[in-house]
């Protein structure tokens, strides 16, 4: 049997360490953000990218952010929705649990979340305006991350990055 070259290696445990976990970005309107987003995604096992474009202007996810995402977007499958309603009906479809990243009154601390299906998909909103009303409204579950200083936002990769690093963090306990 032919020795896997070390590249070949690093290739094939990636592969073994994808989950079914899914990324969803309701209108990002800074493709650099969304970049981010998806060195966190590939780092943490996320190998699905939807991406959502009512209100923002599409780009196309392979052509944006070498630097920024440090090429991640190389690994990860993209599809592309023009609708929020239509992205969740997929989602649901297949039997995923749809976690929305929002402030609400309904939104659990993510410190107290239980994160343990094995298809979720975490939902992350625009910069300025966050999620829409319809992404809010047909999630399963909402969460928030608490915070300490006067601002009550995080820009969008760390907030992703976070959420996504708590599943992880669930799941090898």
């Amino acid at each position: 049997m032919e020795e896997l070259s070390v590249r070949e290696q690093k290739i094939k445990q990636a592969k073994d360490n994808r989950h079914q976990g899914i990324i969803v970005l309701e209108d990002i309107h800074d493709p650099h953000n969304a970049a981010a987003v998806w060195r966190s995604a590939d780092a943490f096992g996320f190998g699905k990218i939807y991406i959502i474009f009512d209100q923002e202007k599409q780009f196309n996810p392979k052509r944006v952010g070498k630097s920024s995402s440090s090429s991640a977007n190389k690994w990860l499958d993209f599809e592309i929705f023009k609708t929020t309603k239509d992205c969740y009906q997929k989602l649901k479809n297949n039997g995923y649990k749809i976690v929305a990243t929002v402030l609400d009154k309904e939104a659990k601390d993510l410190k107290v979340l239980n994160l343990d299906e094995e298809k979720i998909a975490f939902v992350f909103g625009n910069e300025h305006r966050g999620l829409s009303q319809t992404a809010i409204d047909g999630a399963d579950k909402k969460v928030y991350i608490k915070m300490m200083g006067m601002v009550q936002s995080l820009n969008l990769s760390v907030t992703a990055g976070i959420l996504m690093w708590e599943f992880i963090r669930q799941r090898l306990e």
